[in-house]
């Protein structure tokens, strides 16, 4: 395993593969999990150069959302990001949804490849749809990217141009998490004594 914001080497895990992963998934969770005592309103995750489109760059929404109270937002901060997917552009035209709705217009969207409907939930989160409702989404996500707003705004998520971001304004908000290296550390809330 590595160091989370280094690529160092942390631990090595040796043995059966069964062993080893037992071993490495233990460091894992004490290294690799972030756990908070209370949701937050809002998240910045300041997403690596590594992650070099939305496709990818998901994980500082997925890994955090977890920790968004209710009516809440994940802001994914990347400005040198430019494409939602070069793997699968036809995410632009589906855009980003709950699970509930595809699975309830399944008729729509059974012909598309289910890893890119599943991706397209995995950037949305929890939530709901109904004809009625349409879709309500418990947690808004908003790019602050290099992708143009008509491109972010048609994908149905929410658009801060990069420019406008002050990253020493949101730390200073205690009602937001900023998170440095987002993406590779999961965040969990961490139990009431009650749930154990």
């Amino acid at each position: 395993m590595v160091e989370s914001g280094s690529g160092a080497l942390h631990a090595a895990a040796y043995g059966s593969p069964e062993d080893a992963w037992a071993a490495a998934s233990e460091v894992s969770a004490q290294t690799h999990v972030r756990y908070l005592d209370a949701p937050v309103g809002r998240v910045l995750s300041l997403m690596p150069a590594k992650y070099q489109d939305i496709w990818t760059a998901a994980k500082g929404f997925y890994k955090l959302e977890p920790v968004v109270a209710d009516g809440g937002e994940v802001i994914l901060y990347a400005p040198h990001v430019r494409r939602i997917s070069e793997m699968h552009p036809e995410i632009e035209q589906i855009g980003y949804h709950c699970r509930d709705y595809f699975t309830k217009q399944w008729d729509r969207f059974k012909h598309l490849h289910w890893g890119v409907l599943a991706h397209s939930t995995h950037l949305r989160g929890v939530g709901s749809y109904d004809e009625e409702h349409g879709e309500r989404c418990r947690v808004a996500v908003t790019l602050a990217t290099g992708i143009p707003e008509e491109v972010v705004r048609g994908a149905g998520l929410g658009y801060l141009d990069p420019a406008d971001v002050d990253i020493e304004a949101f730390a200073a908000d205690p009602d937001t998490l900023v998170v440095p290296q987002a993406g590779e550390v999961l965040y969990r809330l961490r139990p009431a004594a009650g749930d154990r």
